[in-house]
Order: structure tokens, then C-alpha cells, then sequence
């Protein structure tokens, strides 16, 4: 899939050097885990396999790799998956991108071209997004996709970050509501 200046493919397990940088930056990883190193075996067993499974309800595996369409130069991903393994009704967006793509409007681009592919090829009804209340630039990147607040709540978090203690919000797109949106 690509849009005006980002090419989203299926990752393969050649992707594991850059998914080992991108999950070590700190800062990229600060809403995620509090910026705690990653190891490379932990982006074998772990990451990976859930960045290559297929979703049979869609058939797709629900996780893109980003590369800047010009260079080839990996970005990050994207995710749009099912939340329940039967149903493509409701879809999860997320995006995780390197440092260097920050500010320059490709999570906004990426999530919009998921959204439609969501709605016009997977067969949802709607796409949720989730994040720690105190993620402005997430937040951001979710209402400028078309998404808009739904609801804030707490959950447990295994090991609290610093943030966790203000909540998450969630944020939801109808496809009612993005037929009503101009393209």
C-alpha cells in the first residue's frame, strides 16, 4: 500500500534490526514502557510473531512497516488489526515511528490511509485508538485522522511509567462518520 510519500508493506523477519532501534530509543518508547531497553531476543520471540501473524477475518496480518517511499528509509509501522480474531467490525489503529519522521505529518498520513483501507477493503465498522492521557502528539495524530474523544479510563499497568497515573484515553471513527468526512 502506499500514499503520497509512504510505502506500507508486510513486515518480514529481516525487519528485526530496525524494530531493535526503533523500541530502543527512549524516547519512542517513553509512553510505551517508560523508555526501558529492549533486547534482541525479546524482538525475535516477541515482537515479531505479532507483527507477522495473519488475522483470517481480514486477511491481513494488521501491522505495516513504514518506509519513506523516496529513500526506502524505514520509518516505524503502523497497526490496524481486529480487536477479536472472528470479526473485523472493530479495528485497532496504532503507529509507532522513529524520532527522525516526528513532526512531519507521516503518522497522520499513514493512520488515514489505514482508516480507508479499513473501511472500504476489511470490512470495519469502526476503528478505535488508545494512549496515555499525558500522549499530546498521539492524541493529535488520532484527531487529525478523524478520530474523535470517546473516553478516558484507567488500567493496570504491570509496571507504571511515568504518565500512567493520569489514565489513557480512547479515541473512535465510525464508518458512518468517515463517509460524512471529505477525503
Amino acid at each position: 500500500m502506499e500514499t503520497d510519500r509512504l510505502r506500507l508493506r508486510p513486515f518480514t523477519a529481516a525487519d528485526a534490526p530496525h524494530l531493535l532501534a526503533l523500541d530502543n530509543d527512549p524516547e519512542v518508547m517513553r509512553y510505551i514502557n517508560g523508555g526501558r531497553p529492549v533486547s534482541g531476543e525479546e524482538i525475535r520471540e516477541r515482537t515479531l510473531p505479532r507483527l507477522l501473524r495473519d488475522h483470517p477475518c481480514t486477511g491481513t496480518r494488521g501491522f505495516w512497516a513504514a518506509e519513506e517511499k523516496a529513500t526506502g528509509t524505514f520509518l516505524g509501522w503502523f497497526e490496524l488489526r481486529p480487536l477479536a480474531d472472528h470479526d473485523p467490525a472493530v479495528v485497532e489503529l496504532g503507529y509507532r515511528l522513529n524520532r527522525a519522521s516526528w513532526g512531519r505529518g507521516y503518522a497522520t498520513e499513514g493512520a488515514r490511509a489505514l482508516i480507508r483501507k479499513g473501511f472500504t477493503d476489511l470490512g470495519a465498522e469502526r476503528v478505535t485508538a488508545n494512549t496515555m492521557a499525558v500522549n499530546a502528539a498521539s492524541r493529535r495524530v488520532m484527531e487529525k485522522a478523524g478520530l474523535t474523544f470517546l473516553r478516558a479510563y484507567t488500567d493496570e499497568w504491570p509496571d507504571a511509567i511515568e504518565g500512567s497515573e493520569h489514565g489513557e484515553v480512547e479515541y473512535v471513527l465510525t464508518r458512518e462518520e468517515w463517509g460524512d468526512c471529505p477525503a
